[in-house]
C-alpha cells in the first residue's frame, strides 16, 4: 500500500511531538497518533517501523532541537553570559516541549549511533562555551556533567510540580547558575 498523500515521516514526527508535548511521553501510542493524523494505525507502518522506532526518532529530533536552541542562545556570547544563555535555553526548551524533552533521555536504543551523535553535539556546545575557563579537559567534562545535572534536575522538579514554595522559579534558576559560575575560573 502506498503512503497517503500529504503524510510523510516529518508529518508523523511533528504530530507525535504535538501529542507528547500536550499529553505526555507515556501517552503516545500508534493508535492515538494514527487518529490524530486521520489514518488507520496500519497505515503508519508505511512511515515508521513501530512505536520503538518512532520514540527513537523523537529522541534524536529532540536532541537536535535542544542543540539548535542552545546554540542560538549562545551565539555571540562568551564566558558567564554564554553559560547562562545556553542554560536558560535548555530550561526553556524543556518548558516548551515537555514531551520532546522527555523523549531525549527515554530513547529505546540509548547507544544508537544517530542518537549518540545528536547527544554529542549538545555536549560539545557546552564544552566550547566552557573553553574560556581555566579547566583541563577532564575537569571540563566534569563541569559539563555538573551543569547538565543541575539543568535536568531543575527541569524535572519543575515539570512534576515539585517546587511548591511561593518563590519565583526564574529567580531560583538564576541563583543556581550564578553559584555554578562562581566556581569556574576565567582564563587570564
Amino acid at each position: 500500500m502506498a503512503p497517503r498523500a500529504g503524510i510523510d515521516v516529518d508529518t508523523v514526527l511533528q504530530k507525535a511531538v504535538e501529542i507528547i508535548d500536550r499529553d505526555g511521553y507515556e501517552d503516545l501510542s500508534i493508535g492515538k497518533l494514527a487518529k490524530a493524523l486521520s489514518i488507520r494505525p496500519p497505515s503508519l507502518y508505511n512511515h515508521i517501523g513501530g512505536l520503538s522506532e518512532l520514540k527513537q526518532r523523537l529522541a534524536v529530533l529532540g536532541c537536535g532541537k535542544l542543540y539548535e536552541q542552545m546554540i542560538r542562545a549562545a551565539v555571540g556570547l562568551s564566558g558567564d553570559d554564554a553559560v547562562y544563555a545556553l542554560s536558560l535555553a535548555y530550561v526553556y526548551f524543556a518548558r516548551q516541549h515537555r514531551g520532546l524533552y522527555e523523549a531525549t533521555f527515554r530513547a529505546p536504543y540509548l547507544h544508537a549511533p544517530d542518537l549518540k551523535e545528536a547527544q554529542e553535539k549538545v555536549v560539545q556546545i557546552v564544552v566550547q562555551v566552557l573553553a574560556v575557563y581555566e579547566l583541563d579537559e577532564e575537569t571540563t567534562l566534569h563541569m559539563v556533567r555538573g551543569l547538565r545535572s543541575m539543568l535536568h534536575g531543575f527541569t524535572s522538579i519543575e515539570q512534576t510540580g515539585g517546587f511548591g514554595l511561593p518563590l519565583n522559579l526564574d529567580e531560583s534558576f538564576h541563583m543556581m547558575i550564578k553559584t555554578f559560575l562562581k566556581g569556574l575560573p576565567i582564563k587570564k
